[in-house]
């Protein structure tokens, strides 16, 4: 028993020592097309002849862990934003990245790439959906998921607690026929307005992650958007992992109609800089036909599912993934943290100062 593990010990993507780039360019070098393929869908499959465990996308923490069983419940976000306390929400940022880490401990599968904060800025009431968000204003938006996701991601320079994502890139403001709507923007309202509230937590480094919105804007699916690749990869130091919304990918050549078929489809999402696909539940066989039929079709190159997989393994590597606990330190939080009382506290903490606050401006200036 005890071989395999002194194998894997000899694979230079194992070494904690050696540069990330080395490690990943070993990896990846190990792969065969099949699984890199495999690996660039929500539910990445295990690989037992290198040790590979078993990797799930995608976790909700917008203000607390949700559908894994009781945890602490935060005020939703834009209650968070009433206390106007970058701090503040901060702090309870770590609490539920340290929930996330608790349930990852009790059961691996529980993944540790977290869908949250929500940047999109409150432009309509009629949405349905503004208390996912925290204002209307990009600045305080800014502010408040740099603190946010700045909790999640936790304060070493390397490993990261949890990665964070924002949602929903970009102008993602209805729900009524959200995947065939146009969003017209206009170039001020993209650079003054809409692209800061994403720029903010990406440049500062608390996020390492964006998801695409279901809708188009200016006519074109917001997940082939060239701003994906020219404007927000840039913002952030590190690899930046892309992922899309649930049946999104299906979308671009099927409600949107914007390619004629779907290898075509995931060829072009590809090349636009979506990494990880997101669609029909735990069943990858979707996603894995359309894009080796890309490939098969010369559509897209091994060369371009290379990179994608490379940005999906950079953030399982500074999630620890492939190095040893000890070396790690979040991998020591354990079960306790779930719904632990100082967390309780601080939940009670924030629901005062969110009430003192927004009573506060309510009533104005009292000066």
């Amino acid at each position: 028993m005890s071989q395999p593990a002194l194998a894997h010990e000899r694979e230079a993507f194992r070494d904690p020592e050696l540069p990330l780039d080395v490690r990943l360019d070993d990896l990846l070098g190990r792969l065969t097309r099949a699984e890199k393929v495999a690996l660039m869908h929500q539910h990445q499959p295990e690989i037992p002849r290198l040790g590979i465990a078993a990797c799930h996308t995608g976790r909700e923490a917008l203000h607390g862990v949700a559908w894994l069983g009781p945890a602490t419940v935060f005020p939703q976000a834009v209650g968070l934003a009433s206390t106007w306390n970058p701090e503040l929400v901060r702090r309870v940022g770590s609490a539920v990245g340290d929930e996330v880490r608790g349930f990852h401990r009790r059961d691996p599968a529980a993944g540790l790439n977290v869908w949250a904060p929500v940047v999109n800025l409150l432009r309509d009431p009629r949405w349905g959906r503004n208390e996912e968000g925290y204002s209307e204003d990009p600045l305080l938006t800014g502010a408040l998921a740099t603190a946010y996701a700045g909790g999640l991601r936790g304060d070493h320079p390397f490993y990261l607690k949890t990665a964070p994502t924002l949602k929903h890139f970009l102008a993602y403001n209805s729900e009524a026929d959200r995947s065939t709507v146009s969003v017209s923007v206009r170039p001020r309202v993209l650079w003054e307005y809409e692209l800061p509230a994403f720029q903010a937590p990406l440049a500062a480094g608390a996020a390492t992650g964006v998801m695409p919105s279901y809708n188009l804007v200016n006519g074109r699916p917001a997940h082939l958007s060239p701003c994906l690749e020219e404007v927000v990869r840039p913002w952030s130091r590190e690899d930046l992992l892309v992922v899309s919304d649930a049946y999104a990918p299906s979308n671009v050549a099927g409600e949107q109609r914007y390619y004629a078929s779907h290898p075509e489809a995931h060829a072009a999402l590809v090349a636009a800089g979506v990494d990880s696909f997101t669609d029909r539940g735990t069943d990858p066989s979707f996603t894995i036909g359309s894009l080796e039929a890309a490939l098969d079709g010369g559509l897209l190159a091994e060369a371009d599912v290379d990179r994608a997989v490379r940005r999906i393994l950079s953030i399982r590597f500074r999630l620890g993934e492939f190095d040893p606990p000890g070396r790690n330190p979040y991998a020591c939080i354990g079960e306790a943290v779930i719904d632990a009382p100082e967390h309780r506290s601080l939940a009670r903490e924030m629901r005062q100062a969110a009430t003192s606050r927004s009573s506060w401006l309510a009533w104005g200036d009292p000066w």
